[in-house]
């Protein structure tokens, strides 16, 4: 169901040729790739934590971690992810299909620096067998983000090597 609402969200603003659907799954950062046979950085991850147990996204390059210390910084609490049972009631889409597209109301979503280093990402598209092609202006308008935040690490040391 949550891969019909975004597909039909894409397709109201003109892009439902971006959405892709695989055969096989895509639940996570490496089978996203291998199905979009794409570097496994290119995939926008979406995590899923509470911060005064409200529910917020961060989408995130698949080869970055969340930094603890900058996490902290930046929510002034530490880290806490939604459990898996719990994720599709906060969000509205199952574990391995989290997107930032279609959500409940009052999920707020954060799109993190380390994906800034590209011109395309492969964000989900509501299941664990999909995906949608943004640019990063892209993303950050069709996810009606907050803001660009900086709470993962990881992925610099790749980034200088480019």
């Amino acid at each position: 169901m949550a891969f019909e609402k975004v597909n039909q969200y894409f397709k109201q603003v003109g892009l439902e040729s971006r959405v892709k659907q695989f055969d096989e799954s895509s639940a996570t950062v490496l089978e996203a790739a291998h199905a979009l046979n794409c570097e496994p950085a290119h995939i926008a991850k979406t995590m899923s934590f509470l911060v005064d147990d409200q529910p917020i996204l961060i989408v995130m390059a698949g080869d970055a971690k969340v930094d603890n210390r900058q996490f902290k910084q930046e929510f002034h609490k530490r880290p806490k992810m939604i459990h898996s049972d719990e994720v599709e009631h906060y969000i509205g889409h199952a574990p391995g299909g989290v997107c930032p597209f279609v959500t409940k109301d009052g999920v707020t979503t954060f799109l993190d620096d380390s994906l800034k280093r590209f011109e395309v990402v492969y964000p989900a598209a509501g299941d664990d067998h999909s995906a949608v092609e943004l640019s990063l202006s892209e993303l950050d308008e069709y996810t009606q983000a907050e803001r660009w935040i900086n709470v993962c690490k990881g992925w610099q040391d790749e980034a200088a090597e480019d």
